[in-house]
């Protein structure tokens, strides 16, 4: 079954044009000029229930615009898309009591309330019965180690306190599919690690998981499958191994010789990141030099007492997919970015 499924789904917004200067704004006054922005096009989305995908892309990409449309906030341009098997822009109502949604920096617990509080007015919004919701939220408040804060009002918690809340108050009336935007956005490294850890038990409870984050750690933990968004349409839809795997032109060699060197010499397509004594750190471009050709060079150095060949960081990969892969120009970027700020009151 799927959890999510879109066909051809875009979003386009028309706006009108903001003249430079006094005279183009008094201009504008009289002369009505507007421009067409596309934010989302030809969407095509399959994910599974129960799968676990990072929803991810530049700044300005059209990922809050999906998420929108996808939780019925916003009405597409043209396009279909279920989730749950409903409509989510005409039955938003009954999709919402099957979907959980987390934002890093946006929250749905009162501020000036202990989550205590705002947990049993959610219980009201999602007509849970006293049974139900008692048992639940005591389920929850234990997995999710909420005791110590449970009775003290937002307002005095600490962001990872925060989040843990949020986290399980987006669980309260169990939905089946829960959407996290940036869910580990500034936490400190024990809390983002706790976060992870819930996410993924969360997950393997069958709970669909759409996370969109720029957190790589976020998503190397917690995703099996990365689909990257850019100019609004998908560019990358695959598994993360096959993500290293296919845009993996570099190793990161670690050497240690059994004398030490005071100087290497230039070798074409390997760059020394470190050297210290006997010890390097390189970055080989496999496409300029094989790993056995920067082996027999090494060797001529000094007889090798130890080597190891790993893959750069996910992260590395990523952003220099971001830098050479994906053709949207920074100026198509800045304007569909400004008009997802514009919406964000919507």
């Amino acid at each position: 079954m799927l959890a999510i499924w879109t066909e051809n789904l875009g979003k386009e917004f028309v706006r009108q044009k903001k003249a430079a200067g006094l005279l183009g704004s008094m201009r504008s006054l009289y002369q009505q000029s507007t421009e067409r922005i596309v934010a989302v096009k030809g969407l095509d989305l399959e994910v599974a229930s129960g799968e676990s995908v990072a929803f991810i892309g530049p700044n300005g990409a059209g990922k809050s615009t999906t998420i929108k449309m996808l939780t019925g906030i916003l009405h597409p341009s043209y396009g279909k898309a279920q989730v749950l098997g409903l409509t989510p822009w005409q039955n938003r109502q009954r999709l919402a009591f099957q979907i959980g949604t987390v934002f890093g920096q946006k929250s749905q617990l009162w501020y000036h309330l202990p989550p205590a509080d705002s947990f049993f007015l959610l219980s009201r919004i999602y007509e849970l019965d006293d049974n139900s919701f008692n048992k639940h939220q005591a389920e929850l408040v234990e997995r999710f180690e909420l005791e110590e804060f449970f009775h003290v009002p937002v307002r005095k918690l600490s962001l990872g306190q925060r989040m843990r809340a949020e986290l399980a108050a987006a669980l309260l009336h169990e939905p089946q599919v829960l959407f996290l935007d940036e869910p580990t956005i500034g936490l400190d490294v024990v809390a983002r690690q706790n976060m992870r850890s819930l996410i993924k038990e969360i997950n393997a409870l069958g709970i669909t998981v759409f996370l969109t984050s720029h957190d790589t750690g976020d998503i190397e933990n917690l995703c099996r499958r990365v689909i990257m968004i850019d100019n609004g349409a998908i560019v990358i839809d695959q598994s993360i191994n096959s993500l290293k795997r296919n845009h993996l032109a570099a190793k990161i060699i670690r050497v240690r010789l059994e004398e030490e060197v005071d100087s290497l010499p230039c070798i074409a397509g390997a760059q020394v990141l470190k050297h210290k004594g006997a010890g390097l750190k390189i970055s080989l471009d496999t496409t300029k030099l094989s790993i056995d050709e920067l082996y027999m060079r090494l060797r001529e150095l000094a007889p090798i007492a130890d080597i190891t060949i790993g893959d750069p960081p996910l992260e590395d990969i990523i952003a220099n997919i971001y830098r050479h892969d994906l053709t949207d120009t920074q100026e198509r970027r800045d304007q569909a970015n400004e008009l997802e700020q514009e919406m964000a009151q919507v």
